[in-house]
């Protein structure tokens, strides 16, 4: 995530490679990197620094299996606030961060106001984030929950073209 709005650098079909390769493989090697994507090392490291630098790659994760860490239920809940005057939106803002269980929140716009998405172990857990934590969150008045029966796709790649 930007913390500071940067001008967005045109990234050329080389970057692009370099991305999406990095994307399938965080973990590779600069070596085998340059090759995949026709550079010598050098040139390449150069870039991947670059794009780092300009916070075009803003981290490198693994990704866990959620059942193995005891966070198999998927869900999404809706939140309505009552008071949308102020810094209201920032308080929201702030308490939410602190909640390990949310994994993406989202102000949109249309009939709520913020889109989370969490994991938890079970339907027990459920109701204590839901009662316990998300409508104790300031300016919180109404959810609307939906528990994922199956996940269907999900992805952390983005398309970055040709």
């Amino acid at each position: 995530m930007r913390t500071e709005r940067q001008p967005i650098r045109k990234l050329d079909k080389l970057d692009r490679k370099i991305l999406k390769v990095l994307q399938e493989d965080g973990r590779i090697a600069m070596k085998d990197l340059a090759e995949r994507v026709g550079l010598t090392v050098t040139p390449c490291i150069e870039r991947v620094k670059r794009m780092e630098r300009d916070q075009v790659i803003t981290g490198y994760y693994a990704r866990v299996d959620p059942a193995q860490l005891g966070a198999a239920l998927l869900v999404f809940v809706e939140i309505t606030l009552g008071n949308k005057s102020g810094n209201m939106f920032d308080q929201f803002r702030r308490e939410v961060q602190k909640i390990p269980e949310v994994l993406e929140c989202h102000l949109v716009s249309g009939e709520f106001d913020y889109l989370i998405k969490a994991r938890i172990g079970e339907m027990a857990d459920y109701r204590k984030l839901l009662g316990d934590i998300l409508l104790q969150l300031p300016g919180a008045v109404q959810s609307k929950s939906y528990v994922v029966m199956e996940e269907i796709k999900e992805i952390l790649t983005i398309s970055v073209g040709d």
